[in-house]
């Protein structure tokens, strides 16, 4: 028979007790972490989010408590009085910050009973729990576990430390609707039917774009919102379909203030899991990521890309099949030691040349033929004994056009970059790079990439896109190749990323204010003013009103989180996630069927 709560309250938490709160009368409440029997003496291990701390139930001073306590099992919920006691130091675990006492009951309540669980939430998930599905099924047992109390306490901590940062800074915390219009973001809307006006849908927000824009045209000046967005695409480890991002906007910045405002907040975040963040982020543009690291979100743990086309004559490009228009770069990864012919063939498999780039492997055969060109790589990658050395180049594109060159010295660069990333992560044991305590700042390597290409050629469709969305401002040195109308190829855009350790946080830019440059950037993306005025006729009139320049940025806190926690998939920080075929299986299943 189950027992009441009554009037008791708790005392303290579970993992609060210490040596000096010995002789104290307590009450605790928690589920029941572990139980042992030792004949006369039973021990019970009660777990709440803070700690555990250890129950002894002692036959010989009370023979019914002990009866009572005997039928207690893993996951029963109980309500313990009794004193602190101090450990004999023989007995004292070292691994439990309430290791040093122990509670002998003096009364236990049975407030609830539990079914033997599919998985003990005493155990470690990646040890004990194989299957990712058996936790996601039984979420409510699995948030039980400690690492994963300790991943929702830090999430908390992060939005804590990131709001009172921000509010500190002035900016107001305003919501934005959810039930709103469809607008771009790259990826399909979820849609809401409308019982009011039947064949009419809402869309859940990807972001709240336009709404924090219009909110600086109403004068608002400094907006934030940790907000819930929406994306119906194909879901990854960093990926969900609805997702939690840091949302802020404001008047009047230029680029840098935009970066001292992030680095501000992340650096409260960072704070908050115990980290300090070094601010300024160094930066580079998008033309200098993809020509040192073959990326837009470069990993600084690893070596640059080094430029080597210099070390080898005309001769040689030629005979290794080469393109001497294009790049020769070189991917070093440190202290890989020897690799073997099996190892070379499997790393083969990890790449995947684009435009026809090429890859030079073996660099001790190419070294019998060009000594001299191998000594000069060398030099230039600034490689040491046991480094790998991969060479990627161009294949040989004889009298191709000049537009098709860009493409493939892009290629080179980006299938130097892919490689990197993937020997890196496959040798990342070896070289350590990777490695470091999660609490050290030089575990988290930031950078700020701007200046991205404003447009985006589609060769199916024959007309360009928004490389990040169409309110982005280009750059001022190439409003005048929008505002004519060519050159679109070379237009940068005031845009930017801040990255971390290869993943990208957030992205930003500094917006559109006025409705000339606005319906010229419709145009450009291939709408006509008909259309332009249907999609976003609100906004192009709000913009006719007095709208002062203004920018913002977008970060994803779960990501922030998961990369904090040193988790591999946003599941571990998201309460109730979905899979990957965008299921939630605690309550089986993604809708209702009406």
């Amino acid at each position: 028979m189950l027992d009441l709560l009554g009037n008791l309250e708790r005392t303290h938490a579970n993992g609060a007790l210490r040596a000096a709160d010995a002789g104290a009368h307590v009450i605790l409440m928690g589920w029941v972490n572990r139980r042992r029997d030792l004949g006369q003496l039973l021990f019970l291990d009660l777990r709440d989010r803070t700690g555990i701390t250890q129950i002894v139930v002692d036959a010989s001073a009370d023979p019914a408590l002990h009866a009572k306590a005997s039928s207690v099992r893993s996951e029963f919920v109980l309500a313990v009085v009794g004193r602190v006691v101090k450990r004999d130091a023989n007995t004292i675990n070292k691994n439990l910050p309430t290791g040093e006492i122990e509670v002998a009951a003096e009364e236990l309540r049975i407030l609830n009973e539990s079914k033997t669980p599919p998985f003990s939430p005493a155990e470690d998930a990646t040890s004990a729990i194989a299957n990712e599905e058996m936790r996601l099924k039984y979420r409510y047992l699995d948030l039980r576990r400690p690492a994963m109390q300790e991943n929702l306490e830090l999430r908390h901590k992060v939005a804590l430390a990131i709001r009172n940062h921000l509010s500190a800074q002035g900016f107001f915390e305003i919501e934005t609707p959810f039930l709103t219009r469809s607008t771009p973001e790259g990826a399909r809307d979820y849609l809401v039917p409308s019982r009011i006006y039947p064949g009419s849908f809402y869309a859940l927000p990807q972001s709240p774009q336009l709404f924090k824009q219009i909110l600086m045209i109403s004068g608002c000046e400094k907006y934030f919102q940790i907000v819930r967005c929406f994306r119906d695409e194909d879901l990854r480890a960093d990926r969900q379909p609805e997702f939690t991002q840091i949302d802020l906007e404001m008047t009047y910045p230029r680029q840098e203030t935009v970066f001292a405002v992030v680095e501000g907040f992340l650096k409260a975040a960072f704070a908050a899991a115990g980290v300090e963040l070094p601010t300024p982020f160094p930066r580079m543009t998008y033309d200098e990521a993809l020509r040192r690291y073959g990326s837009d979100k470069p990993d600084m743990r690893l070596p640059a890309l080094a430029d080597v086309k210099s070390a080898f004559s005309s001769d040689a490009v030629q005979t290794l099949g080469l393109d001497a228009g294009l790049p020769l770069v070189a991917v070093r990864i440190p202290k890989v030691g020897e690799v073997s012919r099996k190892e070379r063939d499997e790393n083969r498999e990890l790449f995947s040349a684009k435009g026809g780039a090429k890859v030079i492997d073996d660099l001790k055969r190419l070294e019998k033929s060009w000594p001299e060109s191998v000594a000069k790589v060398r030099a230039a990658s600034q490689s040491a004994e046991g480094d790998l050395i991969v060479l990627v180049g161009g294949g040989a594109r004889a009298d191709a056009p000049p537009a098709e060159l860009r493409k493939a010295e892009t290629a080179v660069y980006t299938s130097a970059g892919m490689l990197r990333s993937e020997l890196g992560r496959k040798y990342a044991a070896r070289h350590g790079a990777f490695d470091g305590d999660a609490k050290e700042s030089s575990s988290y390597r930031l950078t700020w990439v701007t200046d991205f290409p404003m447009f985006e050629w589609d060769e199916e469709e024959k007309r360009y896109n928004a490389a990040h969305h169409p309110f982005t401002s280009p750059h001022e040195q190439d409003m005048e190749k929008v505002l004519a109308g060519r050159d679109l190829d070379s237009v940068r855009a005031l845009a930017y990323d801040v990255v971390l350790n290869g993943t990208e946080l957030g992205s930003g830019s500094i917006r559109i204010h006025r409705q000339d440059v606005q319906s010229q950037i419709f145009k450009a993306l291939g709408m006509t003013d008909e259309e332009a005025r249907a999609r976003f006729g609100f906004f192009l009139e709000a913009l006719e009103y007095g709208t002062p320049p203004h920018g913002g940025i977008a970060l994803g806190l779960d990501r922030i989180v998961m990369l904090l926690a040193g988790a591999t998939s946003l599941r571990e920080v998201i309460p109730f996630p979905k899979t990957a075929k965008a299921v939630d299986l605690m309550v089986e299943g993604c809708r209702s069927n009406f």
